[in-house]
């Protein structure tokens, strides 16, 4: 079965499930998913809306979106539904995640810095958190916070390319020249375009 016709019977059902029953907030929210799967965004947001009206604390809701506003380049909007999200439900660590990347894409380091941390505290295993928060460390010039927190992400995914490249930058602003070649080396192999300027200073050193 191609994955079209799966994608349609799914909302086909999830449509089923919200005729039997109007106020199960889930139902709205799977099928809004289905329906950012088909890039469908005015529908999905409809039904975000109605699963937040059915199920107030449904704070996975929230955060879809924030990330509909966010493919609309709105990001006042996203950050606002993030911070929502983080009010639905106590420690909801995604959110917080999300509101410290807005931050960092607007330039406030010492905001995303904060909302950061919140969302490691709550889940100490969120990659894409420790990831983003070593990008403001190193944003803020806190640069062996910035290497702490990449180790971190390497710590929990040795893949992880971008890690390595924010490694090989802060290891260049402390002048460790060969811990900075060697993780330049390792976000090459695993696939991360290191900017020129960046590749060009490591190569004066080798």
């Amino acid at each position: 079965m191609s994955k079209a016709k799966n994608a349609e019977e799914y909302i086909a059902s999830q449509l089923t499930g919200i005729a039997a029953n109007p106020d199960c907030g889930t139902s709205h929210y799977n099928l809004a998913v289905a329906l950012m799967g088909q890039e469908k965004y005015n529908e999905a947001e409809e039904e975000l809306h109605a699963a937040i009206d059915c199920s107030p604390s449904l704070a996975e809701a929230y955060v879809q979106l924030g990330g509909i506003c966010l493919q609309r380049g709105n990001m006042d909007g996203c950050l606002e539904y993030n911070k929502q999200a983080t009010k639905a439900r106590a420690g909801f660590f995604e959110g917080f995640g999300n509101i410290g990347f807005v931050h960092l894409q607007r330039g406030e380091a010492e905001e995303a810095i904060t909302a950061l941390e919140k969302a490691i505290s709550f889940n100490s295993k969120f990659i894409q958190a420790h990831s983003t928060l070593a990008s403001a460390y190193l944003m803020s010039g806190l640069i062996d916070e910035s290497i702490k927190a990449n180790l971190k992400v390497i710590e929990l995914d040795p893949d992880f390319a971008i890690a390595y490249n924010n490694l090989a930058i802060a290891y260049l602003e402390k002048g460790e020249h060969d811990k900075a070649i060697e993780n330049c080396d390792k976000a090459i192999k695993f696939g991360y375009e290191v900017a020129p300027e960046i590749l060009k200073e490591i190569e004066s050193y080798r």
